[in-house]
């Protein structure tokens, strides 16, 4: 899963500074397209660490939640404007929200069918509906971005912002993933571990998924019933004489909603994929579903934040560092050598590698937690 977490910032770009990105993104995608070819852009949008080398060398704050917004804002600008095989639909905010209507236009452009278009729409809203509902840690989507080639391949660049830790956490999704709801990212980069985080993302929530998938194909009013004893107004674990079995954390007051679960009964999904999809199921009703299902099934839950399972060494404070030195070379060579070959001139280019060659400072002494796909 790939998370990084970046501070929260406000402000706008400056004009000069936002067309100069645009131009920059440009020549060194066209330079990486004709070397590489779309796909292998499509891989490096996929690792946050690239990216925000990539963000840096544009010209923008390497640690800051800006980098993505405003890093994805001029690729969208750079790539729908040229004739390289790749475009970008959604950003920040009503961009994010028109990701689905963009579609058509940006697929017939590229030359894609009806069904992959509808395809795309369904990964679209599943990747929102996964970062939203099944991995709840505290942040709230504020900007989605994808990434389509002319061959239907795509990544995904998802970011939620936690107001109260003044924080954003970055997520990245790529079309070479196996699974949509089980560990459906590309690796974990971060440097802030949040207590509990309920996480029906992991590898242990596969019978979870199977659980809620159950417990919805039954009456809702059965369901109500099971809900309204978990948050408190009859002890559950007394009725099923199960008053011993410790529970990790008790259901809270969540919004729950019962048109919704209405909605799941009528479908009968057949899996966490179709639940996701229902209209009006969100990260209340999912937590409640999972609590149940941990209560009835006997289900583990998942209490962990992903970044727990980083691999990485000792560091200050107990915070793991640092950065996977051979992965931050690999990144900051292939940047230089797509600036070096972008048609620029010659004060652009120096002031790029002025840019990339302060990242690798930067990076140095920063703190991370890594996890590769």
């Amino acid at each position: 899963m790939s998370y990084i977490d970046l501070p929260l910032h406000n402000g706008h770009v400056p004009r000069w500074l936002f067309s100069r990105m645009v131009k920059l993104a440009r020549c060194m995608f066209e330079v990486i397209v004709d070397e590489y070819g779309a796909d292998v852009i499509l891989d490096r949008l996929a690792d946050p660490l690239w990216f925000q080398g990539l963000a840096c060398v544009l010209g923008f704050d390497w640690d800051s939640s800006g980098a993505t917004t405003v890093t994805v804002a001029a690729l969208r600008q750079a790539l729908n404007r040229a004739e390289l095989g790749l475009k970008v639909v959604g950003g920040k905010g009503k961009a994010a929200l028109a990701t689905i209507d963009t579609l058509d236009e940006i697929g017939d452009s590229l030359g894609l069918s009806h069904r992959t278009i509808e395809d795309l729409k369904r990964i679209s809203r599943l990747s929102a509906k996964v970062d939203t509902c099944l991995l709840q840690d505290g942040y709230s989507i504020y900007h989605h971005a994808m990434f389509i080639s002319s061959d239907a391949k795509w990544t995904i660049i998802q970011q939620g912002m936690n107001p109260s830790e003044r924080l954003a956490r970055r997520y990245h999704w790529s079309w070479r993933i196996n699974n949509h709801v089980i560990e459906p990212h590309s690796g974990i980069q971060g440097v802030k571990i949040h207590e509990k985080v309920l996480n029906l993302t992991s590898q242990k929530s596969s019978q979870v998924h199977r659980a809620i998938v159950d417990l919805v194909k039954e009456k809702p009013t059965s369901m109500k019933r099971l809900i309204m004893s978990l948050r408190g107004q009859s002890s559950l674990a007394r009725w099923i004489g199960l008053d011993d079995r410790p529970i990790a954390y008790r259901l809270r007051e969540v919004s729950i909603n019962w048109q919704a679960l209405e909605r799941a009964y009528e479908i009968q999904p057949k899996n966490m994929e179709e639940l996701l999809l229902v209209r009006g199921i969100g990260p209340g009703t999912l937590r409640a579903l999972a609590l149940v299902a941990e209560l009835i099934y006997g289900c583990e839950l998942d209490w962990q934040d992903p970044l727990r399972y980083a691999y990485a060494f000792g560091g200050k404070d107990g915070v793991p560092y640092p950065v996977n030195r051979e992965r931050m070379d690999f990144v900051i060579e292939f940047l230089k050598d797509a600036i070096e070959n972008a048609k620029l001139g010659d004060k652009e280019r120096l002031l790029a590698l002025r840019r990339l060659k302060g990242l690798v400072k930067k990076l140095g002494h920063a703190y991370y937690l890594v996890r590769l796909a």
